[in-house]
């Protein structure tokens, strides 16, 4: 047995070897004499949406759900397991929601009845279960209003599936006034579906309101802050700009849920929960309980984007509810808050401390500006509507903030009348910057990497501000995270690279999906309650993000552009920071291929490296058990006299990374 699988390796070896070696090679020439255009900065960067349960329930790394009974249903998430429904036996005690006052945002709290010593619980499911770790610490807090001293304890366990108790701790809850209470406990054992369960003793009448457990350990340790896990994979990709609070999310299904980022600010206990809209849009994945408690809100997007190094790219209602829903439209006489939202935005993220939202700035813990560069008017409107209100807001703007650079939107698609009129329209605006979209098949992105070979240099810059391939198709829920796709997007993305004289910036989406809680797939990130992981196309990004380079170089074949001949795709840059050439080159083809890079106009140091990035089946997906099948490996490249020759895996994309003097 030793000898045959000896002599089937070396056979399989050999075989492999020969494709090489007989594979038609394509010669590519490098320029690196001169830069074409410099790579932006924002070349890479990312577009956060809260779908897919990536706010509440994932990024914002508060573990129960609807802690301030703000929903529409106010004790939706809670459970009362040995409390009889009728109002005329209750077995040991109730709990019901209780107006407060209609002025406040955070009007309904919680007025528990205990009749009986110890037999009453309360008991919150999280999002999904709450994912525990053991051995971590967790911090609770709460405000409680205790009548006449009744209610003697509060005990607050962490349960598992089995109902067995993996952290506690408790409270003497010691006014009748609002009092914040404040703990914290260790998990005795890990948990992804754990349950927050409530206890009392004592008999009486006890409020409770904004009750709250997170994990210690968050990104930068920052109290009630943001889940460290997902939060790093954010930042390992070096993303140039950071889009918030996301695409549809911005218009609201009507005006009135649009986004409005002065409720996403100020003491999180006073902003407004409200539905959020991905919660019934899909028939396929219905998700009632799907709210925003904006705990993430505008502050805590602009800080995470400079902990991350990235720009913040707000995105703002232009006056238009989504056009696939309602439409509503506010009148163009009644524009001026929209406008003055936009201004005050600018203002809070840039102003000083002296200004009235610069000061509101300040007062939540950054007296620096965030130096705001960029905004956004309307997400992906379409139509004479979206031109004409767009209008009145880049005069508004530029009129108080003239370096502030303005996107505009093309629409919901990359062609068509809704798309060639935005165009047309947006190019008479003489506008900064057009955000594109696209969601589709794989074979378009392949098909469309030379899209913007022949978009006018004068004209307005893009921004490809949301792209995925799809493996069925838009909105499908079948649609799969498959490397198909991921390779597809990176041969569109030498495509965008190549064209950086007109591309500035672009961004994959959805970013997030939460394995149980998804409305729209293939997203870049999933994660669960304890674990996340990098999809292909995440790798795809990380890999062109992290070696953008600064200067766009020439790269050809016979004197053209590498755009899908033999099945290959090609790009190149040098880094005037580290010294090095680097080229990427996409091989979408069933077989292996090599390449031959002649490089003009620069002498390269004797080793360079060399990062592939491949799998063998066009399905292949990392997952949760295999979250790095699908992931770059990086080797010691030696460079030889004359052309570089280079090995394409099959269905690859490789980087090759060469030091120049």
């Amino acid at each position: 047995m030793k000898n045959n699988f000896l002599t089937k390796t070396i056979i399989c070896s050999l075989f492999f070897s020969g494709l090489y070696t007989h594979a038609q090679k394509t010669t590519l020439v490098v320029d690196a004499s001169k830069s074409i255009t410099k790579i932006q900065p924002t070349m890479f960067g990312l577009f956060f949406e809260d779908i897919n349960f990536a706010a509440d329930g994932g990024l914002y790394a508060e573990m129960i759900k609807n802690r301030s009974f703000e929903f529409d249903k106010p004790l939706m998430g809670w459970e009362q397991p040995n409390t009889k429904r009728s109002s005329m036996n209750k077995e040991s005690g109730s709990a019901s929601p209780v107006k407060l006052s209609q002025e406040k945002n955070n009007s309904n709290f919680c007025r528990v009845e205990i009749n009986n010593d110890k037999g009453y619980a309360l008991i919150n499911e999280g999002f999904r279960g709450m994912g525990v770790k053991k051995d971590a610490q967790y911090n609770l807090s709460l405000k409680a209003a205790n009548h006449n001293g009744g209610v003697k304890k509060i005990i607050f366990q962490l349960i598992d599936k089995d109902q067995k108790v993996i952290g506690e701790t408790s409270i003497i809850p010691k006014s009748d006034q609002w009092t914040q209470y404040t703990s914290q406990f260790k998990a005795s054992q890990t948990e992804a579906k754990a349950k927050f369960k409530i206890t009392f003793e004592g008999n009486g009448t006890i409020d409770l309101d904004m009750i709250s457990l997170f994990p210690e350990d968050t990104w930068k340790n920052r109290k009630n802050g943001l889940r460290k896990d997902l939060v790093q994979l954010l930042y390992d990709v070096k993303p140039g700009f950071l889009r918030f609070p996301g695409g549809c999310i911005v218009e609201g299904r009507t005006l009135s849920d649009r986004y409005q980022w002065k409720k996403s600010i100020g003491e999180v206990e006073e902003r407004k929960t409200m539905m959020n809209r991905w919660n019934v849009e899909f028939n396929h994945k219905q998700t009632p309980d799907y709210f925003q408690s904006f705990g993430l809100g505008f502050f805590e997007y602009f800080q995470l984007s400079e902990d991350i190094g990235a720009e913040p790219l707000p995105i703002l209602s232009c006056g238009m509810a989504c056009q696939y829903n309602t439409g509503e439209l506010a009148p163009m006489d009644e524009l001026d808050p929209y406008i003055q939202d936009a201004l005050d935005l600018i203002e809070f993220a840039n102003g000083a401390v002296t200004t009235n939202w610069g000061k509101i700035r300040s007062d939540m813990g950054h007296p620096k500006p965030f130096n705001l560069k960029y905004i956004g008017v309307g997400n992906e409107q379409w139509g004479p509507d979206y031109i004409e209100r767009f209008k009145v807001f880049e005069k508004a703007i530029k009129a108080k903030y003239p370096n502030i650079i303005i996107v505009s939107g093309s629409g919901p698609s990359p062609d068509g009348e809704h798309f060639d009129y935005a165009m047309a329209e947006l190019k008479k605006l003489n506008a900064e910057l057009v955000d594109e979209h696209y969601y589709k098949s794989p074979q378009w992105f392949r098909e469309n990497a030379g899209r913007y070979d022949n978009y006018d240099r004068k004209g307005p810059k893009i921004f490809a501000g949301e792209y995925a391939a799809q493996s069925v198709s838009g909105a499908n829920p079948n649609n799969r995270n498959n490397w198909e796709c991921a390779f597809s997007e990176a041969a569109f993305m030498t495509g965008l690279e190549r064209n950086a004289e007109v591309v500035q910036l672009t961004s994959y989406a959805p970013l997030m999906a939460h394995e149980d809680a998804w409305q729209w797939t293939p997203d870049m990130i999933w994660f669960n309650n304890l674990e996340s992981y990098g999809s292909a196309n995440y790798y795809v990004q990380k890999l062109f993000s992290t070696n953008k380079g600064t200067d766009l170089l020439n790269i050809t074949k016979d004197g053209k552009p590498l755009i899908g001949e033999n099945n290959l795709y090609a790009s190149a840059v040098k880094d005037i920071n580290t010294k090095e050439i680097i080229v990427k080159v996409v091989n979408t083809s069933q077989s292996p291929q090599e390449v031959n890079l002649d490089l003009k106009g620069t002498k390269t140091a004797s080793k360079g490296s060399i990062i592939t990035l491949a799998s063998a089946n066009l399905n292949d997906e990392n997952t949760f058990t295999d979250p790095k099948k699908i992931s770059p490996k990086e080797s010691e490249y030696k460079v030889t006299k004359g052309a570089q020759q280079v090995k394409l895996p099959a269905y690859s994309v490789t980087v090759v990374k060469l030091k120049y003097n």
